[in-house]
C-alpha cells in the first residue's frame, strides 16, 4: 500500500490534551487542510523538540505525517516553527485570555469555513493583544466567522419581511433584526445603536464600532452574538460560559 506523503502548513493549536506518558493530542486549524486531529510525540518531555512551541496563541509552520486511514487516527507531527506568537499582552490577562480561548474554541467549532477562518484568527488575535474591549473583539470574530459559515445577520432590514429599519428587536432564530409585526416570542428588545455595531464588526469595521460603545450597547452585543452562536451551534461552548461566571 502507498503511504500518504507528508505535508506543510500554517496552524493554530485550538485544544490540547494529553495522551500517553509523554505525548499530548494537537487540533490544529490549518490554513490549508482545516481542522487536523494530531499527536506530538514526546512534546511533555523536557527535552522536547518542539514542546513550547506547540501551545495556543502561537501561529505555526507544522510538518504533518498524516494518518495511514484517512478519517481515522492523528496525524503527527514531525516539526513545529513559530511563525508569530501572540501571548504577549494575552496570556497575562484574564479578559484577553479568557477572549482569546474562546475565539480559538469557537473557530475549532465552525471549522467548516477553514481557509477564512484561519486568517480571521490571526487578525483576532493580533487585535486582541492590546485590546481595551477584549471582549468587542470576539464579538467581532464570532460575527464575521458566522457570516463565512453561512449564518449572516441581517441587522438593518428585517430578517423576516426585508422592512427597512432600524429596527429594535432581535432573535437569532429568523436571523437578526425583526420588525414589529415579525418579531417572534422571545426576541430581544436592543437600542438601535446595538445592532449598527453589530454590522460595523461583521463588515471589519472595528475602530468605528468601539467609537460608538457605551456601557449599555456592549452587553447588549455580546448578549446577542453569543446566542447568535450558540443558537446555530445547538450546544454552549464552555469558554463563553467561564466569560461569564467572571
Amino acid at each position: 500500500m502507498a503511504t500518504r506523503p507528508s505535508f506543510r502548513d500554517r496552524a493554530f493549536v485550538v485544544r490540547t490534551y494529553d495522551f500517553g506518558e509523554a505525548d499530548r493530542v494537537v487540533v490544529l486549524l490549518t490554513r490549508n487542510h482545516g481542522l487536523v486531529r494530531s499527536v506530538a510525540k514526546g512534546v511533555r518531555k523536557a527535552k522536547s523538540r518542539f514542546g513550547s512551541r506547540v501551545q495556543m496563541f502561537v501561529e505555526l509552520d507544522v510538518q504533518l505525517y498524516p494518518a495511514r486511514n484517512q478519517g481515522r487516527g492523528l496525524a503527527t507531527i514531525t516539526q513545529a516553527d513559530t511563525v508569530a506568537y501572540y501571548g504577549r499582552g494575552i496570556i497575562d490577562d484574564f479578559d484577553r485570555y479568557t477572549a482569546g480561548c474562546a475565539i480559538l474554541e469557537s473557530a475549532e467549532r465552525l471549522s467548516y469555513a477553514d481557509g477564512l477562518l484561519f486568517d480571521d484568527i490571526s487578525h483576532s488575535l493580533r487585535l486582541l493583544q492590546d485590546a481595551t474591549n477584549p471582549t468587542l473583539v470576539l464579538d467581532a470574530f464570532i460575527l464575521q466567522a458566522t457570516a463565512h459559515a453561512g449564518w449572516g445577520l441581517s441587522l438593518f432590514n428585517c430578517a423576516q419581511c426585508g422592512r427597512p429599519g432600524p429596527h429594535h428587536a432581535f432573535h437569532p432564530q429568523i436571523g437578526g433584526a425583526a420588525c414589529f409585526s415579525c418579531r417572534p416570542p422571545g426576541s430581544r428588545e436592543v437600542e438601535e445603536a446595538t445592532l449598527h455595531i453589530m454590522w460595523l464588526l461583521s463588515e471589519g469595521h472595528y475602530a468605528a464600532a468601539e467609537e460608538r460603545l457605551t456601557e449599555t450597547t456592549a452587553v447588549q452585543v455580546h448578549r446577542l452574538t453569543t446566542q447568535h452562536l450558540q443558537y446555530h451551534l445547538e450546544s454552549a461552548v464552555s469558554s463563553l460560559k467561564i466569560m461569564e461566571q467572571a
